[in-house]
């Protein structure tokens, strides 16, 4: 940076911060998950959630999750 007064660039702010990270002993990743907004995405949960619910162990995986949920 040239003057005193200028704003440092977004550049050098995120590099910056990631030196400040680094110096913790962190290290940066990456990770893709799925676009649950994506319409595929939300066809996909419906189908394998009717599946899932037709299955003939669909009472006893219920019975499961029921017995290891928190009652709120």
């Amino acid at each position: 940076m040239s003057e005193s007064n200028e704003k440092p660039t977004a550049k050098y702010r995120v590099q910056a911060f990631r030196d400040r990270l680094r110096a913790q002993g962190l290290r940066p990743i990456q990770i893709w998950v799925p676009d649950v907004r994506s319409e595929e995405f939300v066809r996909q949960a419906h189908l394998q959630s009717v599946a899932v619910s037709r299955s003939a162990y669909a009472p006893d995986d219920q019975d499961y999750f029921d017995e290891i949920s928190a009652d709120v």
